[in-house]
């Protein structure tokens, strides 16, 4: 593959003649001492690139990392990594290469999606999802069970109960399936349970804390607020006029908020608590996404592109916090 020319990036420091909180922001992200950079090709890839078609080259991913202080090289060596993990795929066009999500990729993505542009919590019908271990299992296999039906928000009721409010357990099983885990399957019993009301037995509240320890993510949620609400009453305030700082400011907001989400079960709003801090989490995403969206999107039309030069448009129809 041909190497990509140094392109006149703006710098954090020179983006505004006086520091504002977004500048802070960026700044903040390239002083890191370590950085997953895999981790935020991804969010790129979701955000930015499946509204778009799902391709780009890669020339486009090492100019758009570029002022977040990712160098080429490492910009290569994530991609690279990435599908050796089976997160994206590549094809070759000259010496060149566009790469895409995989289906594995694409699916785990949109699973997150449901989450990160959601405009509000889950509406609970009062049914409890179930998966029963009725089988033996080795150390190993319950491991990998727990860390599949995790990722799918589950909980755990003891040692052999696995529940969630509101997962499809089609789509847990499938996941089960695609990560390699059938022979698993006869072991298990998928099964919903409505709620029945007694004041003697244990109630829904009583279900969420033994399942979920909702104590760490909430913290995070409040850490993310504190860091964005500044940022997002500075935009409501003053337009934001430089649209590459735009795509970099959404591109960590994004980041930031995948990552909780991907931590968070996603319950119902009315198993939560009353001071659930995911809630002005969201409200923050949302309200500064949508401030910045347009700018962003200017900033992409400009520079998206695959690898024989075609302009990555975004796809009609797209929309994001709806």
């Amino acid at each position: 593959m041909d190497r990509v020319k140094s392109a006149p990036h703006i710098t954090p420091a020179k983006m505004d003649v006086m520091v504002n909180p977004i500048s802070n922001r960026i700044d903040i992200f390239c002083n890191q001492r370590r950085v997953q950079a895999s981790s935020l090709i991804v969010t790129i890839f979701g955000d930015a690139v499946l509204p778009r078609g799902g391709q780009v080259w890669l020339g486009s991913l090492i100019y758009l990392l570029a002022p977040m202080q990712l160098n080429e090289r490492l910009v290569r060596t994530s991609v690279f990594r990435l599908v050796k993990d089976g997160w994206l795929s590549a094809e070759t066009v000259g010496r060149r290469a566009n790469y895409a999500l995989t289906p594995w990729g694409r699916r785990r993505f949109e699973e997150a999606s449901s989450q990160i542009y959601a405009a509000r919590a889950p509406v609970w019908d009062q049914r409890w999802r179930m998966i029963l271990v009725v089988g033996e299992l080795t150390t190993k296999q319950r491991e990998q069970l727990r860390r599949t039906l995790f990722w799918k928000g589950f909980g755990l009721i003891g040692s052999n109960c696995f529940i969630h409010p509101g997962a499809r357990l089609d789509e847990a099983i499938d996941a089960l399936s695609a990560e390699g885990l059938q022979s698993l399957l006869p072991r298990l019993m998928p099964m919903t349970a409505e709620d029945f009301q007694s004041a003697h037995a244990a109630s829904d509240a009583d279900l969420v804390t033994h399942a979920w320890d909702l104590s760490a993510l909430s913290q995070s949620y409040a850490e993310f607020v504190a860091l964005y609400s500044p940022i997002r009453d500075y935009v409501l305030e003053n337009s934001v006029t430089n649209d590459e700082q735009a795509f970099l400011l959404r591109m960590l907001l994004i980041h930031d908020y995948r990552r909780l989400l991907l931590r968070d079960p996603e319950l119902p709003d009315s198993l939560l608590p009353k001071d659930w801090s995911g809630r002005q989490a969201r409200a923050v995403c949302k309200v500064l996404y949508k401030q910045i969206e347009a700018a962003s999107e200017r900033y992409l039309d400009k520079t998206l592109q695959l690898a024989d030069g075609t302009a990555l448009a975004l796809q009609a129809g797209t929309k994001r916090f709806v």
